[in-house]
């Protein structure tokens, strides 16, 4: 997967999807959710996320109190040492990663937490949201990131440019 194809495609396009996202939010479309979900199961039935892991490399999860639990359990810590291992507070107050890339990526792109990984992780990157576009700052961000959000948009101006 061509990381910096992507990169460069979500920049040059950055206006065009912003502005085709704003009108989304003006005039929602009737059959949007159901656009939305038939635009995201396509885009996966496509992209591996396993040959990507960008998020994984470049961004960091919020992690809420539930997820601490859930990870420190599974790790065998107490949700205290979690923290302090392996997250900080940021400017939000959010709990986020000390460092980037993840502490529990695997070489093979694989996430060695996965089955009990943080509920950030799990919904990225947020295209098979319902009323999609409630998270538009989300989405432009998320598209310089994954390939797969970018190829969302694009997919959906796609689908409803047709109707």
């Amino acid at each position: 997967m061509d990381l910096q194809f992507y990169k460069t495609q979500a920049g040059l396009k950055q206006k065009e999807h912003k502005k085709f996202l704003e009108n989304l939010k003006k005039k929602p479309p009737k059959n949007l959710d159901y656009a939305v979900q038939e635009a995201h199961e396509r885009v996966f039935d496509r992209v591996d996320c396993l040959q990507c892991a960008n998020c994984c490399k470049t961004t960091g999860p919020l992690f809420t109190e539930k997820d601490i639990e859930r990870i420190s359990k599974t790790l065998r810590m107490k949700p205290a040492d979690f923290e302090a291992r392996y997250l900080r507070t940021d400017e939000d107050l959010d709990k986020v990663l000390q460092t980037l890339p993840c502490w529990f990526l695997n070489t093979d792109n694989t996430c060695s937490i996965y089955e009990v990984r943080p509920k950030a992780c799990r919904e990225f990157p947020h295209t098979d949201r319902k009323k999609i576009y409630q998270i538009n700052h989300l989405t432009i961000k998320n598209i310089l990131i994954c390939p797969a959000a970018y190829e969302f948009v694009e997919q959906m101006q796609q689908q409803l440019h047709k109707k």
